[in-house]
């Protein structure tokens, strides 16, 4: 664990990374409070107009990093913490800054999951489920219960915290990301909580989005994940779990592809 900067002020700036979404940012954008900073990897609409018009403060990349894009919005951020949402996605008001006083009050947690709630139904997203379930039980220094996994939608981070820990993988780009980002908080002795009072609102899409492909990039990047942080006997888990289904084994395929860059 890492001290926090001197004289870093309080409050939560929202990251926004996004690409080729204005419609749902303009709608996005309106829940969000400020500061909020939106990263554009490179669209070809007018997402970066979009959020500029709206009075966020817009970072435009030359290419898409994916997930890693998160990190550049951090690094720009003036305040301590610092919240994730997706251009699809807004934290209920109010739920920012219960969140920093949750993070004041407990300085060994470097992140806080809130819960999700999808679409205009809000049905509790599986993964807001399985980390109330949480195995891991509730450490008497933090405020819910402990997980290594999250939604990076639904994550309030403590910024040095985060960008010490290397944020989000560019080489996994997009799908699964948390899970590598969480085992290097723990194993670096920060704490993760599930914080079920701190709400998201998710209103996917389904436009332009291949289900299929979105399967073999997150089994692709839970190996990856295996590979580079687990045991082997993990990995070999993992393996077998994925090449039981079409979407799978292309996922395999495709993490032997990259193991050339996680190398590097």
């Amino acid at each position: 664990m890492e001290a926090e900067r001197d004289g870093a002020p309080g409050g939560v700036t929202t990251v926004v990374a996004t690409r080729d979404r204005a419609a749902e940012l303009a709608r996005s954008l309106r829940h969000h409070p400020r500061p909020v900073i939106v990263v554009d990897n490179a669209s070809r609409d007018a997402t970066a107009e979009v959020a500029g018009a709206a009075g966020a403060e817009v970072v435009r990349l030359d290419r898409n990093l994916g997930a890693a894009a998160r990190n550049l919005g951090a690094e720009r951020a003036a305040t301590r913490y610092v919240a994730f949402a997706d251009d699809d996605s807004w934290w209920a008001p109010g739920a920012l800054a219960r969140a920093a006083a949750l993070l004041d009050a407990h300085p060994r947690a470097a992140l806080l999951a809130g819960r999700v709630l999808v679409g205009e139904d809000e049905r509790p997203d599986p993964v807001s489920d399985a980390m109330a379930d949480s195995p891991l039980g509730r450490p008497h220094d933090l405020p819910g219960p402990a997980v290594l996994g999250f939604l990076a939608c639904s994550a309030v981070v403590r910024r040095d915290a985060f960008l010490a820990a290397g944020g989000f993988s560019e080489t996994l780009h997009f799908g699964g990301e948390e899970e590598l980002l969480a085992l290097d908080l723990a194993a670096a002795g920060w704490g993760l909580a599930y914080v079920p009072e701190l709400t998201v609102h998710h209103h996917p899409s389904s436009l332009g989005r291949d289900a299929g492909a979105r399967r073999r990039r997150e089994v692709r990047n839970r190996l990856l994940t295996a590979w580079l942080r687990r045991p082997a006997a993990a990995l070999v888990r993992e393996v077998a779990t994925a090449v039981r289904t079409p979407d799978g084994r292309r996922g395999a395929v495709d993490a032997a592809r990259a193991l050339p860059a996680v190398l590097r």
